[in-house]
């Protein structure tokens, strides 16, 4: 701290002070619609750097998806914003308020469901929810009133008095979401929610979410599955190695890997190379077409995609080359993931967190 300097100083020493002025200068307010906001998130496992600078704004009302292999850093990223676990450098703010200094008020406003199943098997459906509500302080009937709607919301109350060991995966996943909600939170952070379920729990998971999102909670969604980001998402943001390498909708990042592709899939083998020639000549700035010998199959990205389609359908019809199949189709959030990282969802480590 600075002290009264000789006048012959003092051009130094308001150099001096401005300097450590502009240095504790607060931080640019958030944007006013983020109901999430990450800067520069770090934590460090050991020598281990579970996240090493991440951003992150989610949008107030929306779905946003958080897509990465296994130990890019997901859950690491909930644990800091739902208060579990404090990070070694960086803020974050959710629902308004600073995760370090005001843990209490964050607590307040989000809900969490994790990987796995949190309610008790033995209990009802009901009686678990009503559980949650007394552990967050509702009154008896209010627990209970509480409970009542949130069974109907998900689609439970038939099953509400059954235990909660006979429900299918999904329906143990909805009333897990069921339960994240008790306090009506306006941060619902899920984790990997759909881990390990069927595809049909899968769908009455999707299901629900959707329906949260029809009613303006705001859902931070980690998940290794590229159709359920691309189902349910808003905006997508891409991690790996503990930082954020893409973020946008699906539509827009699937525009960062090209427009349409043309595909060709012949009768026989013997037309490949006239097939090949033929898509070669409407390709996107001269990419060769890639082939599939074993699934007779020559496909290119192309930027006119109808007329590209034409020329080589009439092309190959002209040489008598026989077409199983063609047509046009956007790239997918694999192909995104793909050229992101280099790798899968499902590669890598496994997650860090503690």
């Amino acid at each position: 701290m600075m002290t009264g300097r000789a006048n012959g100083a003092g051009c130094g020493a308001r150099g001096e002070a401005g300097v450590a002025a502009a240095a504790q200068a607060p931080p640019p307010p958030p944007p006013p619609d983020a109901a999430v906001l990450a800067e520069g998130l770090e934590k460090r496992y050991g020598d281990k750097r579970a996240l090493d600078g991440l951003d992150l704004t989610v949008h107030r009302g929306t779905v946003h998806g958080l897509l990465g292999p296994n130990g890019a850093g997901k859950t690491t990223v909930v644990r800091i914003l739902a208060t579990l676990l404090r990070p070694d450098g960086g803020r974050a703010r959710v629902a308004g308020h600073e995760v370090a200094r005001s843990p209490q008020q964050v607590r307040a406003r989000i809900g969490l469901a994790g990987q796995y199943a949190a309610v008790d098997g033995v209990l009802s459906g009901r009686q678990n929810l009503e559980m949650f509500g007394r552990l967050f302080h509702l009154g008896a009937r209010r627990a209970r009133m509480r409970a009542a709607e949130l069974l109907d919301q998900f689609g439970l109350g038939d099953a509400g008095g059954k235990p909660a060991r006979t429900y299918s995966g999904g329906m143990r996943r909805r009333l897990d979401l069921a339960a994240s909600l008790i306090l009506a939170p306006d941060v619902l952070f899920l984790d990997e929610p759909t881990t390990g379920l069927d595809p049909r729990g899968r769908n009455e998971v999707w299901e629900a979410v959707r329906e949260l999102a029809a009613t303006g909670t705001t859902v931070l969604l980690t998940t290794q599955y590229l159709d359920e980001a691309d189902q349910l998402a808003d905006r997508i943001s891409v991690i790996e190695h503990g930082r954020t390498i893409a973020d946008g909708t699906p539509a827009e990042l699937k525009r960062q890997v090209g427009g349409e592709r043309l595909q060709v899939v012949l009768r026989e083998p013997a037309g490949l190379p006239h097939a090949v020639r033929a898509v070669a000549r409407v390709a996107a700035n001269g990419v060769p077409p890639t082939t599939d010998e074993a699934e007779r199959r020559v496909g290119a990205p192309v930027t006119e995609g109808v007329a590209a389609l034409t020329e080589v359908a009439r092309t190959l019809q002209d040489e008598g080359i026989g077409v199983e199949d063609i047509g046009l189709r956007r790239p997918t959030l694999d192909e995104v993931f793909l050229r992101l990282t280099g790798r899968g969802t499902a590669e890598a480590g496994t997650e860090v967190a503690v």
